[in-house]
């Protein structure tokens, strides 16, 4: 079974990833057990889906937080795709569903995310970590976790800004 790290252990991957779709959403079969599907799928079938709690939803990098919106405590897990390292959108889509929207369950990286951003992107409040090459090494990255110790900004997981935790 494939291994991610959640809150910082590395624990069995048991949601299955859903594609996106080529054609119509609203065509795409979702299969029971702990899925993840593509946004675009949730917003076709939201009626069909609705109650059920094995579903969970990713957003690509071109799909904002507002896509979900209101619906994202709905879900256990939310996933944010890295289609390459370099496209950092899903670090405001991260913080977004936090912050905005009041998102409380896994928010899981997906895809091409690098070691070097772990530290950042739970800052933005993603928890959990899958790593789209199955030859990462999951003992090194969670030591990424921890890399930095102080922030003068505040964030999603230290919501005061240095100066106010000091005085």
């Amino acid at each position: 079974m494939p291994k991610l790290i959640k809150d910082g252990l590395i624990v069995d991957n048991t949601w299955t990833l859903i594609a996106k779709a080529e054609g119509d959403a609203a065509a795409v079969e979702v299969p029971a057990g702990q899925v993840l599907i593509p946004v675009a799928v949730w917003i076709a079938q939201k009626a069909q889906l609705q109650n059920r709690t094995d579903i969970g939803v990713w957003l690509d990098s071109d799909e904002g937080a507002e896509s979900i919106g209101t619906d994202a405590n709905r879900f256990a897990v939310i996933g944010v795709n890295f289609p390459l390292f370099m496209d950092g959108r899903a670090f405001s889509t991260a913080r977004l569903l936090r912050e905005r929207f009041g998102f409380t369950g896994e928010l899981r990286a997906l895809g091409n995310f690098m070691r070097d951003q772990l530290c950042y992107l739970r800052r933005c409040g993603v928890n959990a970590f899958a790593f789209a090459n199955p030859e990462a090494n999951l003992d090194e990255a969670v030591k990424s976790l921890t890399d930095l110790q102080e922030y003068y900004q505040a964030s999603v997981d230290q919501p005061l800004p240095l100066f106010r935790r000091r005085a």
